[in-house]
C-alpha cells in the first residue's frame, strides 16, 4: 500500500453562523490506511466525516475522492460515489425493528439483485466471521454495546466498500470492550484493505490503529505520520493537547 492521497481537502471552509469550524484545511487521506481524526470537542472532527460523505457541503474547497470533486457533483453521480462508502456511527444505527440477520442483509436487499438464497448464504457467511452466530434472531434491544458495534460493522462491510469511516465508535463502552472493537477494525480493515477513516476521543488508545493522526484545533489541521510525532510538535495548542489526551508518559505500540 503507497501513501498515495485517495481523499483530498483543498482549501476547504466550513462556519456554522458566526463560527468558522474549518478555516481553509487541506487534508490528504493515503489509499488503504488508518488516519485518525482527533482534537478536542467542537473543533469540526465529525463534520470532516459529513463533508466527505457529501452530508455537509462546505462554503469553499474542494473535496476530492478518487480524483472526483464531490462538491460539484449532482445527486445522482454523489449516490453513485457513496456506494462505495461504508460507515459506523455511534449507536451503530441499527434499526430496532429488524433483528441482526436482517439488519445485516439490508444493503444486500436495497443495492443488489441477488436471490434470497444467496442474500442468506453471505449473511451467515458474515455473522461467523465477526463471531455473531446465535445472535441472528435478536433485536437491538437485546444486544451489549460491544456487539452491537460488531453487528453495525458487518453490515456496513456487506458490499465491500472502499473507504470506512467511523464516527466516534467506542462511545459508552468500557475500556475492555473498547479494545476488543479497536482489535475487531484492526482485523477487518487487514482482511479487506478498505481504507479507514476514524474520528474518535479515545486518546491515546485509539492511536495504536492509525498510519496517519490529524490533529484539528481552532479551524487549523496538523498531520502526523506517526502517533509519537504528536509529542515532537513546537505548536503551542499541539503542546497543550498532547499534555491534557496523552500525558507525558504516553508511547504508542502495535496492536499484537
Amino acid at each position: 500500500m503507497s501513501n498515495q492521497p485517495i481523499i483530498q481537502l483543498i482549501d476547504v471552509v466550513k462556519s456554522f453562523g458566526r463560527q468558522r469550524v474549518l478555516d481553509g484545511i487541506n487534508m490528504n487521506i493515503p489509499i488503504g490506511k488508518t488516519t485518525v481524526i482527533a482534537g478536542a470537542s467542537g473543533q469540526g472532527k465529525s463534520v470532516i466525516l459529513k463533508l466527505i460523505l457529501g452530508l455537509l457541503s462546505p462554503d469553499s474547497g474542494r473535496i476530492l475522492v478518487e480524483g472526483r470533486d464531490i462538491v460539484t457533483m449532482r445527486s445522482k453521480e454523489l449516490n453513485e460515489v457513496r456506494t462505495n462508502f461504508g460507515v459506523l456511527f455511534q449507536g451503530a444505527a441499527l434499526l430496532d425493528s429488524l433483528n441482526v440477520f436482517d439488519n445485516v442483509a439490508l444493503p444486500l436487499e436495497e443495492r443488489t439483485k441477488l436471490s434470497q438464497q444467496e442474500i442468506s448464504d453471505k449473511v451467515i457467511s458474515t455473522l461467523e466471521q465477526f463471531g455473531l452466530v446465535g445472535q441472528e434472531e435478536k433485536f437491538p434491544a437485546q444486544l451489549s454495546g460491544g456487539m452491537k458495534k460488531r453487528v453495525g460493522l458487518a453490515r456496513a462491510l456487506m458490499l465491500h466498500p472502499k473507504f470506512m469511516f467511523f464516527d466516534e465508535p467506542t462511545t459508552g463502552l468500557d475500556p475492555e470492550k473498547s479494545m476488543e472493537i479497536y482489535h475487531l477494525f484492526y482485523e477487518t480493515q487487514q482482511r479487506f484493505g478498505y481504507t479507514s477513516i476514524i474520528v474518535s476521543h479515545d486518546i491515546p488508545k485509539i492511536f495504536n490503529l492509525a498510519d496517519q493522526v490529524v490533529v484539528l484545533n481552532q479551524g487549523k489541521v496538523e498531520s502526523f505520520n506517526h502517533p509519537d510525532e504528536i509529542q515532537l510538535s513546537e505548536v503551542p495548542q499541539i503542546k497543550s493537547f498532547v499534555k491534557n489526551t496523552m500525558g507525558y508518559l504516553y508511547r504508542s505500540s502495535e496492536l499484537e
